[in-house]
């Protein structure tokens, strides 16, 4: 029975690097679904579910730090392979970090609990929460597909995130009038820059799937178009 060659099992284990990746993006996702039930239906126990789902979140972050590690100097890969294992330790603070977002919005669950709510805020949240997991699946569907064309899709979905999160404050001064509504209000603030943040990651997941397909490193502007970051013409 022959035996796999050096590249042969350095792209075995690369592989499954990867897919213990998008596991966690995808723990992630689910995650996102959660947090935001739980802020906006005042669950602590869902939210208590989110922030432990963290943890295993945390310690599979420092498990595939510490195999890539290990991969890196094992093989010490060149070229496309070496742009393959710059995105996956990128993707791997990505993901670690969007789910931390998703423990602050589970924290405010538990800081908000018996404060007076406002049903339109939480209808706003509930929106950004529809519209941030979509784009956290496109951008897995892109970068599995290696599909340039929909990554491209990302900054455009992000843009009604961005919307409802600057408008917020907005709300938050129309229950002003009740200081315990209020305080809540502005808890919810936190809420909204958390899934503004998880949107922004998202587009990131999508930059890195252009750069491992392109090999060009790059910013989307708001219409989706690869913008250079030494492009100074605005």
């Amino acid at each position: 029975m022959s035996t796999p060659d050096h590249n042969e099992k350095f792209h075995e284990e690369l592989d499954l690097l990867e897919q213990r990746l998008l596991a966690i993006v995808d723990t992630a996702e689910g995650m996102v679904e959660r947090a935001v039930r739980s802020v906006v239906t005042g669950d602590i126990d869902l939210a208590k579910g989110v922030i432990e789902n963290d943890n295993a979140i945390d310690r599979e972050y420092f498990q595939i730090h510490q195999d890539w590690t290990t991969l890196m100097a094992r093989y010490q890969p060149l070229g496309p392979d070496l742009r393959r294992m710059a995105v996956l330790l990128h993707l791997n603070i990505t993901f670690e970090r969007m789910g931390d977002q998703c423990v602050n919005i589970a924290k405010i669950t538990q800081f908000n609990e018996g404060l007076p709510s406002s049903d339109r805020i939480c209808e706003l949240i509930q929106e950004m929460g529809d519209l941030v997991r979509p784009m956290i699946r496109t951008a897995i569907e892109a970068f599995v597909r290696k599909d340039l064309d929909e990554a491209r899709l990302l900054p455009a979905m992000d843009q009604p995130v961005d919307r409802i999160n600057a408008n917020m404050y907005r709300e938050a001064v129309e229950v002003a009038d009740n200081k315990n509504t209020l305080e809540w209000a502005t808890k919810m603030l936190m809420v909204a820059r958390a899934l503004e943040r998880i949107g922004d990651q998202a587009v990131d997941f999508a930059e890195q799937t252009a750069y491992l397909i392109t090999g060009e490193r790059s910013s989307f502007d708001e219409a989706g178009l690869v913008k250079s970051p030494n492009d100074d013409t605005g």
